[in-house]
């Protein structure tokens, strides 16, 4: 519920874009990838909304983040939860994308970039961490019994 009313809500806050032409030049990305320059309000991508608002109106976009790393790390929990090293794997991918992602908006003047370095960084460590945690319970065989978890 929590992804869709975030999404909802940014995609609303984006649509300020459309009242901004002289953010289209450099806000517009989608836009200016599928359509050329955009010379109207109508040409403007809807996906760029969302880049809109991550700029200026971050709180939703963040929320939206949230949301959807819980859900890939939950579902790559689920489907891995019985082979430990793929898991360790994957969440140690997923942290080096978000870590990425949060090194490339790093320079980023704007607000919203700010705060998105922040979180993707920030989603990245816990992910990280969340894969050492498990890669150590596989080195000292950590092995999980009813609600506790005992050392052998």
């Amino acid at each position: 519920m929590l992804l869709a009313f975030s999404t909802f809500i940014a995609w609303y806050e984006g649509s300020a874009i459309r009242d901004v032409p002289w953010e289209w030049k450099h806000t517009a990305f989608f836009s200016n990838v599928l359509n050329g320059q955009v010379t109207n309000n109508s040409d403007i991508s809807q996906l760029d909304y969302f880049i809109y608002a991550a700029k200026f109106h971050p709180v939703y976009p963040i929320l939206i983040l949230f949301s959807l790393s819980y859900i890939v790390t939950l579902s790559g929990y689920l489907l891995l939860k019985n082979y430990i090293k793929r898991l360790t794997v994957f969440l140690s991918v997923i942290s080096m994308i978000y870590v990425l992602l949060g090194l490339t908006i790093y320079s980023s003047p704007i607000v919203g970039g700010k705060y998105l370095t922040f979180v993707f960084l920030f989603i990245g460590l816990v992910n990280l961490s969340l894969a050492i945690l498990f890669f150590l319970r596989v080195r000292k065989g950590i092995k999980k019994k009813g609600n506790f978890i005992f050392f052998t």
